[in-house]
Formats: C-alpha cells, sequence, structure tokens
C-alpha cells in the first residue's frame, strides 16, 4: 500500500522560500517516478516539477531556476525547494508516486504566497 505525506506548506511573503517534503511509504522513492504538482481553486492540476527514477529532473517554465526537486534516500522522502516566490506560486501543492500503472497522490500542502 503506497501512502504519500505532504508537508512544509504555510504563508511566506514575496520573495521568500519554503520547503516541501512528501514522506513516502511502500515504495522507495529511488526506485520509481515522483513529482508535484498544484492547484488552485477552479484551474485543473497543474504540473511543477517531476524526478525519474534515474535521477533526472524536469520542471514546469514557470518554476525554472527558482524550484528544486530532491530526494533522500535513506529517509525515502521527495522535496521540493522553493525559491523567490511569487503570490503567483499560491496553490496546493500535491505529490506523486509513479508505481505502474498506478499514479498515487498525497493529500496536499498549502502554500501562501502574500505580502
Amino acid at each position: 500500500h503506497v501512502q504519500l505525506v505532504e508537508s512544509g506548506g504555510g504563508l511566506v511573503q514575496p520573495g521568500g522560500s519554503l520547503r516541501l517534503s512528501c514522506a513516502v511509504s511502500g515504495r522507495n522513492v529511488s526506485d520509481n517516478t515522483m513529482g508535484w504538482y498544484r492547484q488552485t481553486p477552479g484551474k485543473p492540476r497543474e504540473f511543477v516539477a517531476i524526478i525519474f527514477s534515474h535521477g533526472g529532473t524536469n520542471y514546469a517554465d514557470s518554476v525554472k531556476g527558482r524550484f528544486t526537486i530532491s530526494r533522500d534516500n535513506t529517509k525515502n522522502t521527495v522535496y521540493l525547494q522553493m525559491n523567490t516566490l511569487k503570490p503567483a506560486d499560491t496553490a496546493v501543492y500535491y505529490c506523486h508516486a509513479d508505481v505502474t500503472p498506478e499514479r498515487y497522490w498525497g493529500q496536499g500542502t498549502r502554500v501562501t504566497v502574500a505580502p
């Protein structure tokens, strides 16, 4: 049974930083593709970042150069370091794990960027 638990969201001022964590149980983060999406009310879930089992990464254009996805295999946790945050980054952030043929999701963590 795969479970993902996100944490680290909160309120931050524009220009600030946050680090989101996604603790995984039931699968090794190093063996599977992991990623982050985000969602605002009334809009579909939007891709943010992904890390593949081989370690390669990819980012949405809107976060390139500001966000970094990483993983700690010893803690079986995936991170999203978010720097230079903007109000447009305000959303609920969801972690996912791709365990073919399923995509598992966490419950989400809210990020609010405001003065």
